[in-house]
Order: structure tokens, then C-alpha cells, then sequence
């Protein structure tokens, strides 16, 4: 009896294949900041890139069909006084996008559906709390407007956007700088990499560290680490001997790692990408010219190898594709953006079938746009899973959802001052004034929509007539 030495998997035939040369974006300026943020953005609607500019930091935000040449002077987003070091798109609004920068503030920025003419330097917010740079930001994946924020003075903020405040702090957890920072699928726990070589897992609300690891791997050079679905966690790291190594590992047993590979020779950080739909995580190291892919299953060696992507330019950091931005059409099962010195190149990761029909098996319902919790059930202490969505018909991303900031004003929970007077005189004194003085908040309010909304239309008129005179 022959014994079956292929492992037996449906992602085993998963190549990788650029788009032509019309499809991608070119003439781009990418950031030069030495940084291992992945400097790249991308949702079902834009496509956003941290690039070259003078005076400030600035990203520049793409429609994704906008493909080809890109004008030198397509409106960049710049409110930072210094580079900025990483973005990230929310995963509740297609068009709200946060930013960190050197200059140690975050920015949320609201993106229209159509190009503007002008640079966007207004936030929609600005939140304060970092003493030094802040490198690294991340949304909550299931609770809305929760963004967390690590910054090089080792501090970890979560913030609610929609009010503006600080939510939590983490503040002496980590000794060091910190690496990366990754939720895991319900947004319950946090796994942060850091520079003294341990590998936590913070329970964010209890403020307190659930699991640790000394040194996943020997060498010094940055370790990043990720929540698989399962609740284990990957990482990424170097041997003593500067050989790259990846490992998994059971937060619950930390001692021992549950699988753990040499890869090769290479003093790039390795950049996980992990999609939970398919248990694939993708590695991408900063410099290298290849990406390479393996599943994850509960069967010894448990981390398998599939396939290496290999082109001839290093990559100069890389965006990864939500699943509801996918053609499930041409079963496709990821799609990277990568960043050359001058140019992004979507390359389309497929599982080769002969049917047109949708193909169950690749596509099992994924987190859409619509979140579980608000804010304050999540701090109070409640999880809930991702709100998933079937991909059966493909799926189109929703109009442009204005984010509202709403500052608590500290006036509300305080007595007015002055001599105290009873309740009736109060309200027969002040009710009569305060309905005048809201109308006319109310009659401004409108006033300022309708200009915005003027604006709007003539400017959208004036992109039109520029385009058709090119």
C-alpha cells in the first residue's frame, strides 16, 4: 500500500500573478522613512500611500480605479508637521482613515467618494496623548470608532474617535520600544512585540498582561507577532545566527512553541498578513522581491508551506486587500499592493478553478462593514464576534458615512456657578433664551451643510470640466 506523501489541501496550487502594466498606479513619490510599518493602505474603495513630501508628512489617497500615471498635483491628505509613520483604514467606514506621525499626534481623516481639488489638511480629529513619535495605529476590529496607538515613549492609547478621548492607557508593560501590535478576532486581547524580546498578551480593559514570552526566537533583530483564529499566535523573528524564523505558538503554553521553521538568510523583517477566512498567513519582508505563503491547520507540522511569489524589485512595503474588495468571480483569494521606489503594483493571489459558479468552499462568510459593539459596551466589558456578510454576490461598498465627533463638554457635569436658585426660577429665566440661542445653532447648521454641499457640487463640476479637457 502506497503511503499518500502529498498533503491533500485546496490552496495548494495558489499562485500569485502582477496585473498589467495599465492596471497599476505609477509615478508615485513612496515614503524614504526608515520605518517597518508597511507605509500602504488599502480598502474596497481607495487605495492609500505614505509619501515623499516637503515640510510635514503627507499620504496620498486613490480611488482604486484610478490606475495609471498619477498627476504630480493629485491633492495629498498633510495636517502632520513630520513624516508620517503609519496608516490605517477603519474597518467600519470605508471612507475614514487614521494616521500617525512623527510629530506624536494621530489624525482620523474623512475621505470623500470624489477626488478633491485642494489638499485635505483639516481632520476630522486630532488625538493628543503621545509624548514621542507614534509609529504604530490600529483599529478595534469589531467595537466602532476604537483606535489604539503605540508610540516610541513604550505607551499604548485607545481612543474613542467619535468623542475624542483617551479610552485606556497601557503604560508600564513594555520597557522598550515597541514593535508591533495586533488584535485578535473579537478584539478582546492584544499581542505586542517589543524591543527587551518578550512577547505579550494584554488583556487591554483589565489593563494587565495575560501571557508573556522571553525571546520566540534568539536573534535581535524585530519579532512580529499576530492572532491566528484560533487564539495562537505567529510570529516572526531571527535565530542567533540572523536566519529568518517563523513559530506558532499557544498563549496558554508558551514554553514550548507548537511549530517553529528556519526560513533563510535575510535581515529584512518578515510582515505577516494573515487571512482568517482561508488560515493563510502571507510574509513579506521589507527588501525582499518575493512573497511567501503558508496555511495554518491543527495537523502537524501545522504551519505548511504552499508557495513563494517571486518577482525581480524588492518591495518597499506592501497593502493587503480586505476580503470583501475581492473578485470572488476569478477566485481570487487575496490581493497585495506592492510599493516600488516609484510605482504601486497590485499583484492578484488566485486558487485556479475551471467553474464560473461561486465557490463556497474559498469564500465562507467574512467581516463586513458594520460593527458589533459601540465603545462603551466594549470598555464596560462586553465582546461580540465580527458581524460577517456573504460574498455569494459579490459585494459594493457602501456611500460615504460622514464621521461625527462629538466632544463631551466638561460643562455638562457641573452645577452652574453662581448664587443657588431653585429649579422653577432656573427654567422660567433661561428656557425662552436657550430655545433662541439653539435655533439659531440650528438655522447655522444648515446653512453651513448647504454651502458645504455647494461646494461640494462645484467642485465635482470643476473636476468634470478638468477632465474633459484633458
Amino acid at each position: 500500500m502506497s503511503r499518500r506523501v502529498v498533503r491533500q489541501s485546496k490552496f495548494r496550487h495558489v499562485f500569485g500573478q502582477p496585473v498589467k502594466a495599465d492596471q497599476m498606479y505609477e509615478d508615485i513619490r513612496v515614503s524614504k522613512v526608515t520605518w517597518d510599518s508597511s507605509f500602504c493602505a488599502v480598502n474596497p474603495k481607495f487605495l492609500a500611500i505614505i509619501v515623499e513630501s516637503g515640510g510635514g508628512g503627507a499620504f496620498m489617497v486613490l480611488p482604486l480605479a484610478k490606475t495609471g500615471r498619477v498627476d504630480k498635483n493629485h491633492p495629498l491628505v498633510t495636517g502632520h508637521t513630520a513624516p508620517v509613520l503609519d496608516i490605517d483604514w477603519c474597518p467600519h467606514n470605508d471612507n475614514v482613515i487614521a494616521s500617525a506621525s512623527e510629530d506624536t499626534t494621530v489624525m482620523v481623516w474623512q475621505i470623500p467618494d470624489y477626488i478633491p481639488v485642494r489638499n485635505i489638511t483639516e481632520p476630522v480629529v486630532t488625538l493628543e496623548g503621545h509624548s514621542k513619535r507614534v509609529g504604530i495605529i490600529s483599529w478595534h476590529p469589531t467595537a466602532r470608532n476604537v483606535l489604539l496607538s503605540a508610540g516610541c515613549d513604550n505607551l499604548v492609547i485607545l481612543w474613542n474617535v467619535g468623542t475624542g478621548e483617551m479610552l485606556l492607557v497601557l503604560e508600564d508593560m513594555h520597557t522598550d520600544l515597541i514593535y508591533n501590535v495586533g488584535w485578535n478576532r473579537n478584539g478582546s486581547l492584544l499581542v505586542t512585540t517589543c524591543k527587551d524580546k518578550k512577547v505579550r498578551v494584554i488583556d487591554p480593559r483589565k489593563q494587565q498582561i495575560v501571557a508573556e514570552r522571553f525571546a520566540p526566537h534568539e536573534g535581535l533583530r524585530p519579532v512580529r507577532a499576530i492572532f491566528t483564529k484560533e487564539g495562537h499566535i505567529f510570529t516572526t523573528g531571527f535565530t542567533r545566527m540572523s536566519q529568518r524564523e517563523l513559530g506558532l505558538w499557544d498563549p496558554n503554553n508558551f514554553e514550548e512553541p507548537i511549530a517553529l521553521q528556519e526560513m533563510d538568510t535575510s535581515n529584512g523583517v518578515l510582515l505577516p498578513f494573515y487571512d482568517p477566512d482561508s488560515s493563510i498567513v502571507y510574509l513579506c519582508g521589507k527588501g525582499d522581491s518575493s512573497i511567501r505563503y503558508f496555511e495554518i491547520t491543527d495537523e502537524a507540522p501545522y504551519v505548511h508551506y504552499l508557495n513563494t511569489y517571486s518577482s525581480k524589485e524588492p518591495q518597499r512595503g506592501m497593502g493587503f486587500m480586505p476580503k470583501r474588495g475581492l473578485e470572488v468571480s476569478k477566485c481570487e483569494i487575496a490581493r497585495f499592493f506592492k510599493l516600488h521606489e516609484r510605482k504601486c503594483e497590485p499583484i492578484v493571489m488566485t486558487v485556479p478553478r475551471k467553474s464560473d459558479l461561486f465557490q463556497d468552499d474559498l469564500y465562507p462568510d467574512t467581516p463586513g462593514p458594520e460593527p458589533a459593539l459601540e465603545a462603551d459596551e466594549w470598555l464596560s466589558g462586553k465582546d461580540a464576534e465580527p458581524i460577517l456578510i456573504s460574498l455569494r454576490d459579490g459585494y459594493v461598498p457602501i456611500k460615504n458615512r460622514e464621521l461625527k465627533v462629538v466632544k463631551k463638554n466638561i460643562l455638562d457635569n457641573k452645577p452652574p456657578p453662581g448664587p443657588r436658585r431653585s429649579h422653577s426660577t432656573c427654567n422660567s429665566d433661561f428656557s425662552p433664551a436657550l430655545e433662541e440661542v439653539l435655533e439659531e445653532i440650528r438655522a447655522l447648521k444648515e446653512m453651513v451643510q448647504a454651502q458645504e454641499k455647494r461646494i461640494c457640487d462645484l467642485e465635482n463640476k470643476l473636476c468634470q470640466f478638468t477632465n474633459g479637457t484633458d
